[in-house]
């Protein structure tokens, strides 16, 4: 179901038109629906209602907005956070520490005792040294430290190679060949609690089999680490559903087959279930906004330059990522359609936003959506060749609010000191 549909020849969010947006804030600018996060969230949470339920914990890392995480927190949902920024986040959003799983291989003493002063519901750990750095970090402060092992299945998730991240040769996880002993080390220390086991094999998986796997074999190692007498209480299942980013894409599975895949695998072990999902709460929630600058006849192409660009949006440059692109005004099906490389400023031949893209005939002025980018979009924009950060907008209905306002150049030079040298 989308949230961005045409009303009265203009692409709207809910009942908003997106050209009502760019006169306000002017473009590019991200636009998220509020909707569109609800209704994700509530359909994965209804599926697992009839199942025991299931804890989710948005993934804040695929879009941190304190607006669209504090609109999941007011839906019931946790957070699974992978930085003391992001533990912040969640906090300031209205997510319960309780409500918190801290994930990440590279969790430093002070992100460690961020977790630890505000009472996070679990830490993900993912190595032995990391564990045993939280158990010194826990007993200094006379404390007990939740723990779940985050392993690595070996299992590879069928994705982006940049994206997969339960394969054996990826940083995360503990080997899961290993991960029995390091258990019962864990049970041992005096400032761990051994409460559960994780992982997390990949981000845009569309098929169930390598779901499947994994739980499986996650299963089998609760077996074995309770023969060994020791609890474990939760799972962690990670994240990684897939979204349609164009026609005919997305999972090739329902969330009822997946649902009923989990209690199959997993049910039968008594556990509380934790899931953490982010671009499927997020992605199509979101678009990125943009002008035409110009239209240019190269040799072999016809390019269109928009004053959105890979600082923007990375995930074509960086993941060869396709996203539908729409004119935000409708335009007659039978309008021909002329076949634009789509591409931003920068100073990069992988500015590139689409090539090849069917559009209607574009000029200078006219506005185009990159759609499904409320995840991994603003949050991996960056000020590459000094160009400010571009503001964010949520909407309800028919109201609309600035979430974050444009980065002014102003203060974006004011981010940068002179040393004392080079003072006049």
């Amino acid at each position: 179901m989308s949230f961005f549909t045409y009303n009265n020849g203009v692409l709207n969010a809910e009942k908003v038109p997106l050209s009502d947006i760019a006169a306000r804030v002017g473009t590019p600018f991200y636009c998220y629906s509020s909707a569109a996060l609800l209704h994700s969230y509530q359909a994965l949470e209804e599926e697992f209602a009839n199942k025991g339920g299931v804890d989710i914990c948005y993934s804040v890392k695929a879009n941190s907005n304190l607006a669209v995480v504090a609109t999941l927190a007011a839906a019931g949902a946790g957070a699974d956070v992978v930085s003391e920024g992001e533990l912040r986040r969640a906090l300031a959003a209205g997510i319960p520490s309780d409500c918190i799983v801290f994930s990440g291989v590279g969790k430093t003493d002070r992100e460690l005792i961020a977790g630890l002063e505000a009472g996070i519901a679990q830490f993900n750990v993912e190595s032995e040294p990391e564990l045993e750095r939280l158990n010194a970090l826990a007993c200094e402060r006379q404390c007990e430290a939740p723990v779940a092992l985050r392993i690595n299945p070996d299992i590879d998730a069928q994705t982006h190679e940049k994206i997969t991240t339960g394969r054996s040769d990826n940083k995360f996880g503990i080997d899961w060949r290993t991960a029995q002993a390091l258990y019962g080390r864990g049970v041992a220390m005096a400032g761990v609690h051994m409460i559960g086991i994780g992982l997390h094999i990949g981000s845009q998986i569309t098929t169930l089999t390598p779901f499947e796997e994994a739980f499986q074999l996650l299963a089998s190692l609760v077996t074995a680490v309770r023969a060994d007498g020791h609890e474990v209480s939760r799972l962690d299942l990670g994240g990684g559903l897939g979204v349609p980013y164009e026609p005919g894409g997305g999972l090739t599975f329902s969330l009822t087959e997946y649902a009923d895949m989990i209690e199959k695998t997993l049910g039968s072990l008594g556990c509380c279930h934790i899931l953490e999902p982010g671009r499927f709460l997020a992605a199509q929630a979101g678009a990125l906004v943009a002008s035409v600058v110009y239209e240019k006849e190269g040799e072999h192409n016809s390019l269109l330059i928009i004053d959105a660009a890979m600082n923007d949006l990375i995930r074509p440059a960086l993941y060869n990522a396709r996203h539908t692109i729409l004119p935000v005004r409708e335009v007659s099906q039978d309008t021909l359609v002329q076949f634009y490389d789509v591409v931003g400023p920068i100073c990069e031949t992988s500015d590139v936003m689409a090539r090849y893209y069917p559009l209607p005939p574009c000029r200078a002025g006219d506005l185009i959506a990159l759609m499904d980018t409320g995840a991994y979009g603003a949050v991996q924009a960056s000020t590459y060749n000094s160009r400010p950060l571009v503001p964010e907008v949520m909407v309800q209905g028919r109201d609309m609010a600035i979430i974050r306002p444009r980065q002014s150049l102003e203060e974006l030079l004011a981010m940068d000191t002179m040393p004392d040298w080079l003072e006049p």
